[in-house]
């Protein structure tokens, strides 16, 4: 059974559907006025963030909580890491201290692969570089589910930065084997040549967002990743909100039963429109909130459950 999470390419069907069933029992803890659970009690859940993370560290750290898990916050700002530490002697330390799991985000990708050779705990891939962030297309899939009501069938339009995004990623590897069929969208130097059928046959591509939006069900604007980009892919940040920009009008060529979608951090006014952002289509802050549930069962499923 599993040990890690890793990879979107992980999780078969049944895998991921025991996590987003295991999510919607753990979302009813929410609810409750003590929010906890036992089911963690005595092991300890190391954050170990190489990059600024705000939502995907908080959520973390709430569902280990929740889960009653010891939570132990690794920053790499004043940390041995300053001074030259390399991320193996760094493991080596958390393994010395007795870590049950270790949710790592690093800049390289594949360097939660890497880890996961060096710890005896779990290890849970919070996004590595460009390359994939397994957990988060899992609440959007559990986010869609819960909205919409399936998976299998759903049009999905992924749009924006694809060639930066390890959201995008994961999404398409995720959602294909689940049974949604995904489009990216966006300009072709974002795109990178032969994505679709590398990660996942039958996966669409389209520079025309326009053309797409009257037959998607679901439509997950990208933010566009300046911090990651050397140079110039479009000419300037008002002709790709012209073009890829997800306004009022287009929003209107949704289907109506359509759901708007951003993992977050947005950028109001290019990606996304601040109306369409806070429209009722939208299920960013749903998102959020449907965060902790999951990674709440993926903790729980790693340390308690699929592991064993």
């Amino acid at each position: 059974m599993m040990r890690h999470l890793l990879s979107g390419a992980d999780l078969d069907a049944e895998r991921a559907t025991l996590i987003l069933d295991t999510a919607a029992e753990m979302a009813t803890v929410s609810g409750r006025e003590v929010k906890k659970l036992p089911a963690l009690r005595g092991r300890t859940v190391v954050n170990l963030f190489y990059e600024d993370s705000t939502r995907t560290r908080i959520s973390f750290e709430a569902a280990a909580k929740r889960l009653s898990a010891d939570v132990i916050n690794f920053s790499v700002k004043g940390s041995s890491v300053s001074k030259g530490e390399s991320l193996k002697d760094t493991a080596l330390t958390l393994q010395a201290m007795g870590a049950d799991a270790v949710v790592v985000r690093h800049p390289a990708s594949g360097a939660p692969h890497r880890l996961a050779n060096w710890v005896d705990g779990c290890v849970v891939n919070a996004g590595d570089g460009t390359h994939e962030h397994p957990t988060q297309a899992l609440l959007d899939a559990y986010t869609m589910r819960s909205r919409l009501g399936r998976l299998a069938g759903l049009q999905v339009a992924v749009v924006g930065d694809v060639l930066h995004s390890r959201v995008a990623r994961s999404n398409v590897l995720l959602l294909s084997t689940l049974g949604a069929k995904v489009t990216l969208v966006g300009p072709p130097t974002l795109i990178p040549v032969d994505i679709g059928a590398a990660l996942a046959p039958g996966t669409e591509v389209s520079y025309d967002l326009d053309a797409v939006l009257p037959s998607t069900d679901v439509v997950m604007m990208l933010r566009v990743q300046r911090e990651r980009m050397a140079d110039s892919y479009f000419p300037s940040a008002r002709e790709y909100a012209r073009r890829y920009g997800l306004d009022a009008p287009r929003c209107r060529r949704l289907p109506d039963h359509a759901i708007v979608m951003h993992p977050g951090p947005m950028n109001r006014g290019m990606e996304i429109a601040p109306e369409v952002a806070d429209s009722p289509r939208s299920t960013i802050v749903e998102q959020v909130a449907n965060g902790v549930s999951v990674r709440m069962a993926v903790l729980y499923l790693l340390l308690g459950g699929m592991s064993k």
